[in-house]
C-alpha cells in the first residue's frame, strides 16, 4: 500500500485552484506549500509513530475522529462549511503532529513556497484535516493496527530511494527530529521541492 497513492486517489485536481483562490496566491506558489505541507506533517506523523506508544495514539485519533467522511466534502472543509468538529479542526490536528516545532514548519512552508507566514499556517490548517482522513480511511479500509500505520507512514518518510528523489523528505524529517526549532533554511535554500508534486498538479 502506497500512501502517496492514496493521497493522490483522495485530493481533487482542483484543490489548487480553489486553495489558491482562498488564500490570493499564485497556482505555483499554491503548489509548492501544499507539498511542503503534506511532506512535514508526514514527516511529523511518521516521527510519533515510529514508538509503540506514539502508534497507538494516532491509532485512537483515527479510530475517535478521523473516518475519512471529510473527503465526501473537501468544498465544504476548505470553505469551512462543514463546521466544527475533531475530524475538522486543522488547529489542533497540527498541534499533536508537530507540537513546539508548528512554527519552524509554518516558516519553511512561508519561505520555500514564497507565500506569507499567514497564508501558510491558513493552508496548513486546510490540509491537515485531509490528510488524517486519508489515513483514516485507509485504516478502515485495509484494517491496520498500530504496527500497519507505522510502516505505512515510515514507508513514505524512511525510504531512502524517496528521500534521494525528494530532497525535502529527508530535511522535513531531520526537522521534526531535532531537539529544537532550529533553522533549515540554509538545507532548503535552491532546492527542488517535487514531493508529492505529480500529485497536485492540476
Amino acid at each position: 500500500m502506497d500512501l502517496t497513492e492514496l493521497l493522490k486517489g483522495n485530493i481533487p485536481q482542483d484543490l489548487i485552484g480553489t486553495l489558491s483562490q482562498q488564500m490570493g496566491t499564485e497556482p505555483q506558489q499554491t503548489q509548492t506549500a501544499a507539498q511542503n505541507i503534506f511532506t512535514t506533517l508526514l514527516g511529523g506523523l511518521a516521527k510519533n509513530a515510529s514508538t509503540e506508544e506514539g502508534a497507538q495514539g494516532i491509532l485512537g485519533a483515527l479510530d475517535r475522529d478521523h473516518d475519512g467522511s471529510v473527503l465526501n466534502d473537501l468544498g465544504g472543509l476548505l470553505s469551512g462549511a462543514m463546521g466544527s468538529s475533531q475530524a475538522t479542526n486543522g488547529a489542533g490536528i497540527l498541534g499533536h503532529i508537530l507540537g513546539g516545532k508548528q512554527q519552524g514548519a509554518v516558516d519553511m512552508v512561508s519561505q520555500t513556497s514564497g507565500i506569507d507566514a499567514n497564508s501558510a499556517m491558513s493552508m496548513m490548517i486546510k490540509l491537515a484535516p485531509i490528510l488524517m482522513g486519508v489515513l483514516g480511511k485507509a485504516k478502515q479500509d485495509n484494517g491496520l493496527d498500530a504496527g500497519g500505520l507505522s510502516g505505512l507512514l515510515s514507508g513514505v518518510m524512511g525510504n531512502q530511494q524517496v528521500q534521494e528523489q525528494n530532497p525535502l523528505v529527508a530535511i522535513a524529517t531531520r526537522f521534526i527530529d531535532q531537539d529544537g526549532d532550529g533553522d533549515i533554511m540554509d538545507d532548503l535554500s535552491g532546492m527542488g521541492m517535487n514531493i508529492l508534486g505529480e500529485m497536485l498538479k492540476k
